[in-house]
């Protein structure tokens, strides 16, 4: 049983959203009920570290999400997906397998797929998702780099892995954003220390453009990694690694990012 956490509001507006969280892989509890205070039947899942999943956000089964949207399907007449950081990438990767997924919400996006985590240095790479018990294609991560910081900021360190790809290896990762048929929201800070997000979220919009789809991008120069939609609290950025964003970035990021997410998510 996937740990999962549903709200559920008084008056439904009909959309039901996927709430997934980032690295930590944890249940963003306080998200869905945001969601949910705003007309969204929401559904926070736990998808690595729980029983019966991988131990870390590595070889982790898409399937994990299609299944949760399997659930909302049968209260919700809209499907969304809403993800942070790795859970923005699983969203995008979802949505474009997925054709109900009416709208997808990419807060700190990534344009391509990642090596999954290793748990030990002599661990090979692999990737971060499955589909189909297959191993979905991924931009591997540089053993040997070290980073020029203490603490360290991780966005030089996805820059570097994905320069000195063997060719092909990134556009055989590229998420093919124009198969997603629905609406695409991205939200991203110039100054993300974490991975480079806006970048990326550059490239999407660009690549759908391409196809004649549209995307709203929210982006905000100043801000970094973090983004504290309005009502939730900014959070620490105290951590082992550089996040980015001056003061009060993360939940300025998020207000300026709240009107086009109730506009795809059909919120009050």
């Amino acid at each position: 049983m996937v740990e999962q956490h549903w709200a559920r509001p008084d008056t439904p507006v009909g959309t039901g959203v996927l709430v997934l969280a980032g690295s930590s892989g944890r249940v963003d509890v306080v998200r869905a009920d945001l969601l949910a205070a705003a007309g969204a039947t929401a559904l926070a899942i736990r998808w690595f570290g729980g029983e019966g999943q991988p131990d870390a956000p590595r070889l982790v089964p898409l399937e994990t999400f299609t299944d949760a949207l399997d659930l909302l399907s049968t209260e919700c007449d809209r499907l969304a997906v809403l993800g942070l950081s790795y859970g923005a990438e699983a969203a995008l990767l979802t949505a474009v397998r997925d054709p109900r997924v009416d709208a997808v919400v990419a807060v700190a996006p990534t344009d391509v797929a990642w090596e999954g985590q290793r748990l030990r240095e002599q661990d090979p790479a692999l990737s971060k998702w499955t589909w189909r018990d297959r191993p979905v294609p991924f931009v591997p991560l540089d053993p040997s780099w070290e980073p020029p910081t203490d603490p360290p900021a991780f966005a030089a360190y996805y820059l570097h892995s994905r320069a000195i790809a063997a060719p092909g290896v990134v556009d055989a990762a590229t998420i093919p954003v124009e198969r997603i048929a629905g609406e695409v929201v991205l939200v991203a800070g110039g100054d993300d220390q974490v991975w480079p997000s806006a970048a990326a979220a550059r490239a999407i919009a660009a690549r759908r453009a391409t196809h004649g789809l549209p995307t709203t991008l929210v982006e905000d120069p100043d801000a970094g990694h973090p983004v504290a939609l309005p009502g939730e609290e900014a959070p620490d950025p105290r951590r082992p690694y550089l996040v980015g964003g001056d003061e009060g970035s993360a939940e300025r990021l998020g207000a300026a990012a709240w009107p086009a997410i109730r506009a795809a998510l059909r919120l009050r």
